[in-house]
């Protein structure tokens, strides 16, 4: 169903629009690191939270587009449309109640989660949460309709909508930052305008005739709730999934804030590059729910078997060239910050370990389960993920943390036994048939 320039075609977009979204966080991180080490640390607190934010939005996109593309996969174009939007209706009903909550209670929250940390680098969190969340609604109507073109096997679209939005973001940033000498509200307000803009465009281009899956009417989207429960039963668990990995990284993250603000901007930056060293596994995990999706639709289960393994193989290969670069030029890149001699130190461990163990097993814990997920088999992947982030990653970080009094290095070493139990799971899991059996939608 897919030649390798089909692949290519569908996973470099992907690969390019993964590399925009990182340089972006490092942009916002690296700009903010000229005010001060306090806000450089508040906007870091608040991007744990809003990443577990958008991963709930982005689970939910994952679920409409795997529905979508079984559909596509089979030949049903209409079916393909309707289950769009249920998933466009589900999106912004949600993603509109969580933006309230924050708005409500956001300060709250930050003081809840984190305890007691620095006025000032409370005070930054709290000014960039409040900005930020306002643009909750729009970053998830963006994934959804990311995901939508994705099923349809096309990323080039999403690429360059996510081209523009970082492109706004980065000026936006330079602009109030270095311009106006804006502080964290400097790095938050473009957030908050680009998503709007971008998100805006993506949906317009629903509207076009000539594509595969298509928005007739805003305002008509009907409520279906047949669909709406396939579109969940891949999502929710998903959501569940990425929900409370997300959790347990802003647990991890308040015991970070233990070992005082040179640890926690290490971390933040540890973490930037963190997300650059997994790009291309990350965008070929994108890739690999279109492909096994669309397979499975047309009940080509050996086909969504082999290409699982291909693109795997794709992954590990762009892993390992890649994050051999990042290691040999770590000293060049974090010279890029404005580091105190202790922060830089402990980002450098962290890095190296991050790096190693990307090549080791990332791809099989994180890039494998998105074939499950494209089968239908997210309910066992979620109970896998959270049983081993709650173990492994949350237990250990304590263990290695404090019991071994390794800090925050011990929190990273914790996240690679994580990481090692997934895959355990997930390949025994791939070799069997169980995954290949759970039906999604109707013959």
């Amino acid at each position: 169903m897919f030649t390798n320039q089909k692949l290519k075609q569908l996973i470099i977009p992907l690969v390019i629009e993964q590399i925009l979204s990182v340089l972006v966080g490092m942009s916002d991180i690296v700009m903010v690191s000229s005010v001060s080490e306090a806000a450089v640390s508040g906007v870091s607190l608040v991007d744990s939270i809003s990443v577990l934010i958008i991963n709930i939005f982005a689970a939910l996109a994952t679920g409409g587009a795997v529905v979508a593309a079984q559909y596509l996969g089979k030949g049903d174009e209409q079916k393909a449309c309707f289950s769009a939007k249920q998933l466009i209706l589900c999106t912004v009903v949600i993603s509109a109640v969580i933006m309230t909550v924050f708005l409500v209670a956001g300060s709250q929250l930050i003081t809840l989660i984190f305890g007691h940390v620095e006025m000032e680098v409370l005070q930054s969190a709290r000014i960039y949460l409040l900005i930020t969340s306002l643009s909750y609604p729009f970053i998830a109507l963006y994934n959804s309709c990311a995901a939508l073109y994705r099923a349809m096997g096309n990323s080039r679209i999403s690429m360059f909508t996510s081209l523009i939005m970082n492109a706004l973001n980065i000026v936006g940033n330079a602009i109030l930052i270095y311009g106006f000498g804006m502080g964290v509200e400097g790095a938050a307000i473009p957030t908050l305008l680009s998503r709007m803009v971008c998100a805006l465009m993506i949906v317009v281009t629903l509207r076009h005739r000539q594509t595969q899956i298509r928005l007739d009417s805003y305002f008509h989207l009907g409520l279906d709730f047949t669909m709406i429960r396939r579109i969940l039963q891949i999502g929710v668990p998903n959501g569940l999934e990425n929900g409370m990995f997300q959790i347990g990284k802003i647990l991890v993250q308040s015991l970070v804030s233990l070992f005082g603000t040179a640890s926690i901007a290490a971390n933040a930056v540890a973490n930037n590059f963190a997300q650059m060293e997994i790009i291309p596994a990350a965008a070929i995990g994108l890739g690999m729910v279109t492909v096994v999706g669309q397979c499975m639709g047309a009940g080509k289960v050996e086909e969504a078997r082999a290409y699982t393994k291909k693109l795997l193989k794709w992954a590990y290969v762009c892993s390992v060239v890649l994050n051999v670069a990042i290691l040999l030029g770590s000293d060049l890149l974090l010279m890029l910050y404005n580091l105190s001699p202790e922060t830089l130190q402990i980002a450098k461990t962290l890095l190296f370990i991050h790096g190693v163990f990307v090549m080791v097993c990332w791809p099989l814990s994180f890039t494998l389960p998105n074939a499950l997920r494209a089968a239908n088999d997210a309910r066992f992947t979620m109970t896998v993920s959270i049983a081993s982030m709650w173990i492994c990653r949350i237990g250990l970080s304590y263990v290695f943390a404090l019991g071994l009094r390794l800090g925050v290095v011990g929190v990273w070493l914790a996240m690679v036994c994580d990481w090692f139990v997934r895959s355990l799971f997930f390949v025994i899991r791939f070799c069997g048939n169980r995954w290949t059996r759970r039906r999604l939608i109707e013959s």
